[in-house]
């Protein structure tokens, strides 16, 4: 059995009460920016990759798009599966091994769900099945924090108090990664989860992509799709095709 954080955490019904206020409408303005501006349609395939619930994949759906999305959660997984159809499927899958080879036009991950893993071995795997599964003329899009940015606004402790539970946060730098502990008490027991995300640059995913057969062929700051720069941009959107 897996020891990953992601695992457990990802798997737990707190994890998705604690981040339960999430902006759908935000989600779709970009899902419908990435549509218009690559062109997705109903003749693409399109793999969402981490998708947990499937709220990208519910929306690209709606517009015709044939829709996979996979995540790790059996739990994420089970719950987006009421809402399959013909073009709209939901599987397991860890996204550190290939799925498919050669099948999409497009591969998503979306919301910061790259980073989590302990080796570099593990990083270049996922990029490289990416390379993999996308079609000869396929684009990977990862929407990813704007490291920089972070770094400098990094909020030490927060508490948030979520249908009558205090979750207590505590975020530090350890090394590359940005650690999240998030402590909290639930009808007498008490629970400690640990996030930690390794932060990459844009030379970082440059370097990487390049490793796992892939380049860099656009790059935004927003989910408005506006230019992005290190300094103020709040995401680091990018956009990749095979060498």
């Amino acid at each position: 059995m897996s020891t990953d954080w992601f695992s457990s955490w990802f798997d737990s019904p707190y994890y998705h009460i604690l981040y339960k206020n999430r902006d759908d409408d935000e989600a779709k303005i970009f899902i419908q920016n990435l549509a218009d501006r690559f062109g997705i349609n109903s003749s693409h395939h399109v793999l969402d990759l981490a998708c947990g619930k499937g709220r990208h994949s519910i929306f690209l759906n709606s517009l015709g798009v044939n829709v996979l999305g996979v995540d790790l959660s059996n739990n994420s997984i089970e719950y987006a599966k009421q809402f399959a159809a013909d073009t709209l499927k939901f599987a397991v899958h860890d996204m550190r091994e290939p799925f498919a080879k050669a099948e999409f036009d497009f591969v998503l991950n979306l919301f910061t769900s790259f980073g989590y893993f302990e080796t570099e071995t593990d990083n270049l795997k996922t990029i490289a099945s990416i390379a993999q599964s996308l079609k000869e003329d396929g684009v990977f899009i990862i929407d990813f924090f704007n490291a920089t940015k972070v770094l400098k606004q990094l909020i030490p402790y927060q508490l948030k108090q979520i249908e009558g539970i205090n979750f207590y946060i505590i975020k530090r730098i350890d090394g590359n990664h940005i650690l999240k502990q998030i402590d909290f008490e639930d009808r007498g027991k008490a629970y400690s989860f640990t996030e930690k995300v390794q932060f990459f640059h844009l030379n970082d995913f440059k370097l990487l992509f390049e490793e796992a057969g892939l380049r860099i062929i656009a790059s935004y700051g927003n989910y408005n799709l506006e230019s992005y720069d290190e300094e103020s941009s709040n995401r680091l959107i990018l956009a990749a095709s095979r060498i």
